[in-house]
C-alpha cells in the first residue's frame, strides 16, 4: 500500500489529533512525550525516510485541471480526484476549494484557489481525497454539468450558481435526476420532463421567441424546419 509523503512543514499545520491519525495510518507509534506534536511529527518523518517504498511524493504526480464548466473545475493526479473548485453566492469570496465535499479554502478569484490547490498538494498539506464509491456519483454529476454547459454554449447562455442566464436575464434551470432530464423556466414552478439536455436547453431558448407557447406545446420531434424561423438553431437539431 502506498501513502502520500508529508513534509515537516506540512505536518506542523495539523492538529495533534490529525497527526495521531496519520501516524496510525502508517502504523507508527512514537516514543517520548506523546502529548507533544513534535514527537508525532518526528516519528512520521522518520518512518517515511526508512520506508521510502511505501510513499509517493506528490510533486512526482502532476496535477491535471479539468474544466467542467466556467464555475466548476476538478483537479486530478493521474486518475485520482484530488480537489474541486466551485462557485457560490458569497459576495466577497465566491470561489471555494472542496475536498471530500467539504470546504477547505475560500477565495475571491478562481486563480487563487488554483494556487492554493497546487501549493498545498505539492507540500503534502492538502487533505486527502477519499477514493470510494461516491466518486462515481461525482463523475456522473460532472458529466451532466458538462452536457448542459455544452448545450448552453451553443446559444451563448451563461450558467451561474442559481440557473441559466442570457444577457443577465435568468431563463431557468436544467438538470437530470435519476437519469431523467428536466427543465423549469424562471417564471415557472414545476419541472417539465425532457428527452435530453439538448431539448431542455432548447426549451429555454425558444421560450424567448413570440411563438414560444405554440412551439413548447408541440413535441420536439414533431417540429419541422419551418419552425426554425422562430429560432434558427432548430434547423441544426432537425438536420
Amino acid at each position: 500500500m502506498t501513502h502520500r509523503t508529508y513534509t515537516q512543514q506540512a505536518l506542523r499545520r495539523y492538529t495533534l489529533p490529525r497527526l495521531k491519525t496519520i501516524a496510525a495510518e502508517f502504523g507508527v507509534t512514537p516514543t517520548g512525550d506523546k502529548r507533544g506534536s513534535e514527537t508525532w511529527i518526528n516519528a512520521i518523518i522518520a518512518h517515511q525516510s526508512t520506508h521510502p517504498e511505501q510513499f509517493i511524493t506528490p510533486a512526482n504526480v502532476p496535477l491535471t485541471p479539468v474544466e467542467i464548466s466556467f464555475y466548476d473545475h476538478e483537479y486530478y493526479a493521474g486518475d485520482k480526484l484530488i480537489a474541486a473548485i466551485h462557485y457560490d453566492d458569497d459576495l466577497t469570496r465566491p470561489w471555494v476549494v472542496m475536498v471530500n465535499n467539504k470546504e477547505v479554502h475560500r477565495a475571491s478569484t478562481n486563480i487563487l484557489c488554483h494556487h492554493y490547490i497546487c501549493s498545498h498538494y505539492k507540500d503534502g498539506s492538502l487533505p486527502a481525497q477519499e477514493q470510494n464509491a461516491t466518486d462515481t456519483n461525482s463523475t456522473t454529476g460532472n458529466a451532466i454539468k458538462a452536457e448542459i454547459f455544452n448545450e448552453c454554449e451553443k446559444y451563448g447562455f451563461k450558467i451561474l450558481h442559481d440557473g441559466i442566464y442570457n444577457n443577465d436575464v435568468k431563463l431557468g434551470e436544467v438538470g437530470c435526476t435519476d437519469g431523467s432530464w428536466w427543465v423549469v423556466g424562471a417564471a415557472e414552478q414545476e419541472r417539465v420532463a425532457c428527452q435530453s439536455a439538448l431539448v431542455a436547453v432548447w426549451r429555454l431558448a425558444v421560450a424567448q421567441t413570440p411563438r414560444h407557447t405554440e412551439l413548447l406545446n408541440r413535441r420536439f420531434e414533431m417540429l419541422t424546419p419551418m419552425d426554425g424561423s422562430s429560432y434558427g438553431s432548430i434547423n441544426e437539431f432537425l438536420n
